[in-house]
């Protein structure tokens, strides 16, 4: 993990290896204080889907995750990281300040497995298996 003073830069680049939107993530004193971070797309021309997956990269940082509170800055009009962001936290409320929205939030516990524990992406699912069109629960009757 970075030291809590040390911002963290997290980029998402598109298949051309140019950076398409931008974050930078700082934190408060200590693991469970606030975690502040300021979103942009490069462009007006991002792609959809691309200012959620920066949502959710600086989501899962380590140091977001061990937080508390975060409180997120984006452009007015950025109702895809709004949405993602209200999708990936608790309790969020939004106001608007000039030409940027601000969003307070609580970052909800850690829902992932502890590093000893597989995950679910882990075990094979029923789709992934036979690929013989069948639905997982929709086992034939023996």
């Amino acid at each position: 993990m970075t030291k809590p003073e040390t911002p963290r830069h997290v980029e998402i680049k598109d298949e051309s290896d140019r950076t398409v939107a931008e974050a930078l993530v700082t934190t408060d004193r200590g693991p469970a204080g606030t975690v502040r971070t300021s979103m942009h797309a490069k462009n007006e021309r991002v792609r959809p889907g691309d200012r959620s997956s920066l949502v959710d990269a600086v989501m899962d940082l380590p140091e977001v995750q061990t937080s508390d509170r975060v409180e997120a800055s984006v452009p007015y009009g950025d109702s895809e990281s709004l949405q993602r962001l209200r999708e990936r936290t608790d309790d969020a409320q939004t106001r608007v300040a000039g030409a940027t929205a601000l969003l307070d939030a609580k970052v909800p516990p850690r829902t992932r497995p502890a590093a000893d524990e597989p995950s679910a992406s882990d075990e094979p699912s029923a789709s992934d298996e036979a690929g013989d069109g069948q639905q997982p629960g929709d086992e034939l009757p023996s």
